[in-house]
């Protein structure tokens, strides 16, 4: 949803890294702008519900969640929910990752009203997992007074919060959580290796069920279930600051995880998998780690990585399934907020290998080769209720990506 680096030094590095790319060059496909006279501020997601409306749900960083007009030309868009009065960031730096930064409706949602949310709160600071129900009396409107608080995770820092929401198809919750972030990097306090915390990992949990004292039911196939000393909520771990959690129609679990110095990758996140983070940085090993994992420890190996010459934050996406763009059809699509790019990655899953990585969006760059000229920041790639690709910018706009 950003780099999620500090935005100094995200600057700092992107001046540099941006003189060693090309001039854009015409790419064969482009964004065209939707929905110009809603007003718009730092979108996290598109989500619809499964109940046949075809409504689309924009959901805003500040605590917005409203419902976008049918027709892409008006501002009539309804708000749904309001939490900007919940105090969500702690401060004008803690603004740029702190706020609701995750929602899903629960695959029911026709016959139970059920949504769920991700945002941060304060003193002391936290994240917290709600559920909350649609109105009684008024499908277009969340009643918050049915909110209830499944979880709160400690946060340590205003950064690598992640907090990205997807139901798998075995109507599971996946969350993500980062490391917790802090300064300079690196997770200095070890969190994403650690089984007893929850961050810098994936979590399943079971919305419909308990589970002892808990709000939630734990899956019992989940790598840590029964087990003392960890946290049974628990699927994955050894993650940075996931942004972009999506299925694909193989029941696949695709994950963008945001690099630090010099990697952002792309992987498959498998039950009880370890993604490497802090001993390795994509697939290489962290050099500010100078310890070693312990012996018989495997990693998971991502399926794609790019280097900070061609971008600096990886933004997950989804594989393309609609039917207007053919050229498209089964490729990852991903992108980069630092450099505004666009790529379709296809990959053959059961050989484990990719096939093409594709540009399909380049932002233009000054006469000075450094800075673009009107940068494309992407928060989110999502389905429309077409399954045709939408792109939602930092700087409050929709795009729709078309050929």
């Amino acid at each position: 949803m950003s780099t999620r680096l500090f935005p100094r030094l995200a600057v700092l590095v992107l001046l540099a890294c941006a003189s060693a790319t090309s001039r854009a060059k015409d790419t064969p496909f482009k964004l065209q702008p939707i929905y110009e006279k809603v007003e718009v501020a730092r979108p996290i997601t598109v989500a619809i519900p499964a109940d046949d409306t075809h409504r689309l749900f924009l959901v805003q960083q500040r605590g917005q969640v409203r419902i976008l007009p049918k027709d892409e030309s008006s501002n009539d868009a309804k708000t749904f929910l309001d939490l900007s009065d919940r105090h969500m960031e702690a401060s004008t730096e803690s603004r740029f990752e702190e706020g609701l930064v995750g929602f899903a409706f629960h695959p029911k949602f026709a016959q139970n009203g059920k949504f769920y949310l991700y945002y941060t709160q304060q003193d002391p600071k936290r994240a917290r997992l709600s559920e909350m129900r649609v109105s009684a009396s008024d499908p277009s409107k969340a009643d918050p007074t049915t909110e209830r608080i499944l979880l709160e995770i400690p946060l340590p820092y205003w950064n690598h919060h992640s907090g990205n929401l997807a139901f798998g198809p075995d109507g599971l919750l996946y969350f993500a959580i980062g490391d917790g972030g802090g300064h300079p990097g690196g997770d200095p306090l070890r969190l994403a290796q650690n089984i007893f915390v929850m961050n810098g990992k994936i979590h399943r949990i079971d919305v419909d069920k308990k589970s002892g004292a808990r709000e939630y039911g734990i899956p019992a196939d989940n790598p840590f279930a029964g087990k003392e000393a960890a946290r049974e909520e628990i699927y994955a771990y050894g993650m940075r600051n996931p942004w972009g959690l999506s299925f694909d129609e193989k029941g696949t679990l695709w994950c963008a995880d945001v690099g630090q110095d010099l990697w952002e990758e792309i992987d498959h996140i498998v039950n009880g998998g370890n993604y490497g983070w802090s001993f390795r940085e994509g697939k290489q090993k962290f050099p500010q780690r100078t310890d070693e994992p312990p012996p018989g420890t495997k990693f998971e190996e991502p399926v794609f990585v790019y280097d900070h010459t061609q971008g600096l934050s990886i933004t997950g996406g989804f594989v393309y399934r609609g039917g207007k763009l053919p050229a498209l059809k089964g490729a990852y699509l991903y992108g980069d907020w630092a450099f505004g790019r666009i790529w379709a990655l296809k990959y053959d899953q059961a050989g484990r290998k990719v096939l093409s990585n594709d540009l399909v969006i380049k932002s233009d760059l000054d006469s000075s080769g450094k800075t673009p000229k009107a940068h494309f920041q992407p928060t989110c790639f999502c389905e429309d209720a077409d399954r045709e690709p939408l792109a939602l910018d930092w700087n409050g706009k929709i795009f729709r990506i078309k050929k």
